[in-house]
Parts: structure tokens; C-alpha cells; sequence
């Protein structure tokens, strides 16, 4: 499909920069085929059966923003995917400026040395330090990677280092966070669970490719980042067990339904999982796992509205949005929330 077809005018004043007071105090909006109606995250349980299975990712949010200095000309990093022994993946910024065997220093005795150039200003790093004492340096030298559209607007502070993370986040990785689950409290899991709802964990941890803009004009023509991901045996049987007596498996956030799909075959069996996936979610995806989806709402022409427009219909998601748009949602990582039904379920 052509990219442009993903387009639509989002008034500026329609982002959010900061959360609602209550994390489960956002605005929900249902979209069911053709239905669409108002409600509140609060009221999430009112959607969801006795028996579903709701996906939590539960991966950390880490301080991956970092500027240092290659000698004295100021250079950028954002990490976006760890490739074990204090080597990372990242975008480089100016990155036509840096090049293989350059060293970066950052603040706390950090240095980074460059080893691979890759496209769009990717570039392969090996730190000085690794495991415990890289997390370590991080929090000294990194900040929290807010989302551009975010960080544009003001800088990061302390209110973001916790507004910023889910309240189950556990396992450090992740460079933006998996924003469905930031309106998740005690009290809203309570009451889901109350309801009979059950709940699991996986891990993707989420690249900063995902804010990257599709520079191509056809959607067969663009190409994912790769995104680690873990999902056990325990949690795939759940899965299995859930589907197989008719009840619905409910991702939260598209990072879990995009680990979701990659560890279930084609005849619908999921299987535990441990490796990086690039799966690029359009229309006309066969979907295998998901049966509905809680997320925020997307970018203009991003690839996560095209994963909606995949799940919920096209022009289903279009009207959706224009509803939300006309009744002033708030959009993107801190804004309100939505439920999907997947359109062909």
C-alpha cells in the first residue's frame, strides 16, 4: 500500500507531553468493526470476558540518550538494541561525522568505541564497560530516551523517570517504553483480575526505530529494526490453553502483539521464543494470536498505524481516529488509550 493512504492531520495541541494525573485516568476509545464509543481506561474490564489472557510486555525503559564528545565536536547516541558485551546498536547523531575506530567520551569515565556504520545514521558501539557496571554508567551519563515529539517540546526531568516506565516494567532493555501499559494501576489489574481476567508477561524490549519516519513510498519497500524479544513455555501454554476453550488473547501495547504473532505459526500454535524479530504488521496481515489490542494512538503515516489499520480495518481505524481527532484525545506515548477488536476474528 502506499504510505500516503496512512496520512491524517493531527492538530499540535492534540499531543501529550505529560500523562493524565492518574495513570488509569485516560480517556479508552472502543472500536469494534464499525462501532466506536467513549469510554475510560477505568472501564477497561468492561470489555473483556471471565477466561481472557491480557499480554503485558514487561520490559525497563533504560537512560539510553547520551552526549558525549569525539574529541572536542559534540556527538549523540541513542541506544536501540543491545547486542550483549557492552556492544550496542544505536543512531549516531551527526553521524556522517563519525566514523569506525572513533572513541566517544561521556560523563563518568563512559567511552564508546565506534565499529560499524550502517544506514540512516545506525551505527555498532562497544562501550568500556558492560553488564552491571554499563547499567551503572548509564544512569550517570544517559538520560530517559522520551519520544521526539515529546523531547522537542521540553526537556526530560524527574517526573519522566517514573511517569515513563509501567508499573510492572522488570527486565532493563527497552529505549522507549510500551506506552499501552503506562495506564495500568494496582487498582485497575485488581479489579481485572477480580473479573476472572488473566494475566502474563513477555519481554520485547522496544528500539528507537520505532519513532523512525518511513522514508519509502510504498509499504513493501520498508524495512523494520530489529527488536529482541522473550516469551517462555509456561506463557505460550497459557496461550494455547486459552484459545483452545474459546476464550481471547488481549496484547497490551503493539510491542506485545508484535512478539505475539512472531512466536505463533501459521496454524495458530504459539511457542516460547528468544530471538530478535523485524515483523512488519500491514493490511492484510493474517493475524494468528491477537485477538484484541490495547493502544495508544500512532503517528501519521508510522508504522504502528498501519499495524491498527491491519488489526481493526482500515477504514475502521480511520474512522476511529477522525473520532478521536474531532473529540480531542489526547495522542501518542503519554495521551489516552483504545481497545481493539481484531476486524476478522
Amino acid at each position: 500500500m502506499k504510505v500516503d493512504q496512512f496520512d491524517f492531520e493531527l492538530p499540535k495541541e492534540l499531543i501529550a507531553i505529560r500523562p493524565a494525573p492518574s495513570r488509569d485516568g485516560a480517556r479508552l476509545l472502543v472500536v469494534n468493526g464499525k462501532s466506536i464509543s467513549d469510554s475510560k481506561v477505568t472501564e477497561l474490564p468492561d470489555n473483556i470476558n471471565p477466561g481472557d489472557l491480557m499480554i503485558f510486555n514487561d520490559t525497563r525503559v533504560i537512560p539510553a540518550r547520551l552526549k558525549g564528545k569525539r574529541g572536542i565536536a559534540k556527538m549523540e547516541l541513542t541506544l536501540h538494541m543491545n547486542m550483549t558485551g557492552g556492544v550496542w546498536k544505536a543512531f549516531a547523531k551527526p553521524a556522517k561525522k563519525l566514523k569506525v575506530a572513533d572513541v566517544i567520551n561521556f560523563d563518568g569515565g563512559l567511552d564508546a568505541l565506534c565499529t560499524h556504520k550502517g544506514d540512516a545514521g545506525e551505527v555498532t558501539i562497544k562501550f568500556n564497560k558492560s553488564d552491571d557496571e554499563l547499567s551503572d554508567a548509564l544512569k550517570t551519563a544517559g538520560v530517559m530516551p522520551l519520544p521526539p515529539y515529546i523531547a522537542s517540546q521540553r526537556p526530560v526531568d524527574a517526573r519522566d523517570e517514573e511517569d515513563y516506565q509501567t508499573i510492572y516494567s522488570k527486565n532493563d532493555g527497552a529505549v522507549a517504553a510500551p506506552t499501552a501499559g503506562l495506564h495500568f494501576t494496582e487498582n485497575l489489574q485488581n479489579a481485572l483480575k477480580e473479573k476472572g481476567v488473566n494475566s502474563a508477561y513477555v519481554t520485547l524490549h522496544v528500539g528507537a526505530g520505532t519513532f523512525l519516519p518511513v522514508k519509502v513510498d510504498d509499504t513493501e519497500d520498508h524495512k523494520m529494526h530489529e527488536e529482541y524479544g522473550e516469551l517462555s513455555k509456561d506463557v505460550a501454554d497459557l496461550i494455547n490453553e486459552t484459545h483452545a476453550r474459546g476464550n481471547k488473547v488481549i496484547a497490551v501495547g503493539t510491542t506485545s502483539l508484535r512478539l505475539l504473532e512472531s512466536a505463533t505459526d501459521e496454524d495458530g500454535v504459539t511457542r516460547e521464543f528468544a530471538e530478535a524479530t523485524d515483523i512488519f504488521i500491514t493490511p492484510g496481515y493474517k493475524f494468528r494470536c491477537v485477538d484484541m489490542l490495547m493502544t495508544n494512538f500512532h503517528l501519521p503515516k508510522s508504522t504502528l498505524f498501519m499495524l491498527v489499520s491491519a488489526f481493526a480495518g482500515f477504514e475502521n481505524m480511520k474512522a476511529a481516529y477522525a473520532h478521536a481527532i474531532q473529540n480531542e484525545y489526547r495522542f501518542y506515548s503519554y495521551g489516552d488509550s483504545s481497545i481493539l477488536f481484531r476486524e476478522d476474528r
